[in-house]
């Protein structure tokens, strides 16, 4: 059967809540007042069981209609490592439109030539490409999106989060899909034209991806058995309504094994980690540079892991002028 576990408020009381249907069972009265999806993450092999034994029951016990509630992001990781040009497609569409964008003037076929090449060269070294981002910029799957300056380029990034349910260091690829506790909906927010630090010759990452209300995250927490075959996992995004990204996780260059392997090490993995596995096709450069502006709506599911739909607004102080 399918469940969920995610963070909810109503009538200003915060509380972990187990999803089945449309419906949430509050998780205190059954764990305790001062249970936590975060403190659940911890030993979440008796979670599991916990959590099975009430979705079974789960038509009997009290419960409140999602519709009523508001959702937060599910929980909020310890770490958080991103996944960066791990799609086939999405890969070839930013050289694509990088070398446009900068000059190139070949053929539109010459162009994409070199962007298969580079592509395919991704997939023959070996070794997927990891970052960091910051726990703060985690917001919630219905919450507003901060446009922060500097820089206008603001793009989405739709990704299929793992979350780490067992400590993992050094482990191989066939170990790692044991040590993980299900799956999330992630939105890496960027701001493209502040990642390159025009001073040093590095990538700015903080900056550019780690800002407060950048990572949209949930609605829940899906368990890992209520998720057959990730890798046929559909996602979707739109802004106000148009289409932008629609592809499937099996365009992936590392799959999910092999990132949380490589992240085990580069880092010392632990329950309640979080690791994104990368972006499909479709961002604002494939659409002709049309980046997020203030008013924007964007709407972003992944199949069986719910939906999201958050605002673009502008920080405050401009919104005051």
């Amino acid at each position: 059967m399918w469940f969920a576990l995610g963070t909810f408020t109503a009538d200003g009381t915060t509380f972990p809540g187990l999803v089945v249907d449309d419906a949430v069972v509050d998780l205190r009265p059954h764990l305790g007042d001062g249970v936590t999806v975060e403190g659940l993450l911890q030993d979440w092999d008796a979670t599991l069981a916990v959590l099975h034994d009430l979705a079974e029951e789960a038509g009997d016990l009290p419960s409140t209609a999602l519709a009523d509630l508001r959702l937060l992001a599910p929980f909020r990781p310890t770490q958080l490592l991103c996944a960066g040009a791990n799609y086939f497609r999405h890969v070839r569409q930013i050289v694509a439109s990088t070398l446009r964008n900068g000059g190139d003037e070949r053929s539109e076929d010459d162009l994409q030539a070199e962007a298969d090449r580079i592509a395919h060269a991704r997939a023959a070294s070996g070794t997927p490409f990891l970052f960091p981002g910051l726990p703060s910029a985690v917001t919630g799957p219905e919450d507003d999106v901060v446009l922060w300056g500097p820089g206008v380029q603001h793009d989405w990034e739709l990704e299929l989060g793992v979350v780490i349910g067992r400590p993992a260091h050094r482990i191989a690829p066939g170990e790692a899909v044991d040590v993980l506790a299900g799956y999330v909906i992630g939105n890496d927010i960027s701001t493209r034209d502040v990642m390159a630090r025009p001073d040093l010759p590095m990538t700015d990452f903080i900056m550019s991806k780690s800002r407060p209300t950048f990572f949209p995250t949930g609605p829940y927490l899906v368990p890992r058995e209520c998720v057959p075959d990730p890798r046929q996992l559909r996602l979707r995004l739109s802004v106000n309504g148009q289409v932008m990204q629609d592809d499937t996780v099996d365009d992936i260059i590392y799959g999910i094994e092999e990132l949380v392997s490589y992240a085990s090490h580069a880092a010392v993995l632990r329950p309640g980690d979080l690791l994104l596995t990368g972006s499909p096709a479709g961002n604002a450069g494939h659409h002709g540079n049309r980046w997020l502006v203030p008013g924007d709506v964007i709407a972003a599911e992944i199949t069986g892991l719910g939906r999201q739909r958050n605002r673009c607004v502008a920080p405050r102080a401009e919104r005051a002028t």
